[in-house]
């Protein structure tokens, strides 16, 4: 550990500001349960946020005049701690991986997302495949409850794209071009070309009551 009290300093004391104090596992621990009480996470996102606060530490140490070898070595030395806290957490139950993945997969799809996206959104929180995979299939179901999702996504993304069902009144369309727009549109949201058109081909009515049916699904 560091001592800030005989560190050398590379500034006049004039010019330096107080260094701050150096992390220790009562620390992050205590940064990790406030994170958690604030944010529903995964165990590598709260890793990387404790990580994140270790580098923070290190460059106000290193602004603050104190060695900066002797700095980034402490920091090297903190940095598996991080990694130790949030599996801490997940033990205790405060993180649990499965259910945030369950209920990020069924807030993303009833947002429009396509299962494509959703899938996208939780491999970049560091989520295992098998946790990913349970949770969209518990999320959003397979076979025909599975298809019924995605379609309802589909058409709250065409909501939000005023498209097809959602077309404004009075607005024309429906030519070559405007179609291929549209589907080159859900085809960049990970929609597959069958699901789009059938978008395209559902009445207003109808897919007031799918996406009516996906954001209350259990």
């Amino acid at each position: 550990m560091l001592d800030h009290k005989t560190m050398p300093s590379r500034r006049p004391a004039s010019s330096q500001n107080a260094a701050p104090p150096q992390p220790d596992r009562s620390r992050l621990r205590e940064a990790a349960l406030a994170h958690l009480a604030r944010f529903s996470t995964t165990e590598q996102a709260l890793s990387q946020v404790l990580e994140r606060r270790i580098l923070r530490w290190a460059r106000q140490a290193a602004d603050a005049g104190l060695d900066a070898g002797e700095v980034a070595s402490a920091a090297a030395a903190l940095r598996p701690l991080a990694g130790q806290i949030a599996a801490e957490m997940t033990t205790l139950g405060a993180v649990d991986d499965a259910a945030f993945a369950k209920a990020r997969a069924a807030r993303l799809t009833r947002s429009g997302r396509s299962r494509r996206a959703v899938q996208a959104r939780l491999a970049a929180k560091g989520l295992d495949a098998s946790v990913i995979d349970d949770a969209l299939e518990g999320a959003l179901g397979e076979g025909d409850a599975g298809r019924d999702a995605e379609l309802g996504a589909a058409l709250v993304f065409a909501r939000k794209r005023r498209v097809g069902p959602f077309r404004p009144e009075g607005v024309e369309g429906g030519d070559n071009e405007d179609v291929s727009r549209i589907l080159a549109a859900f085809a960049r949201a990970g929609f597959s070309r069958d699901v789009a058109e059938r978008v395209l081909a559902t009445e207003r009515d109808e897919a007031d009551e799918r996406i009516h049916a996906l954001r209350n699904s259990p």
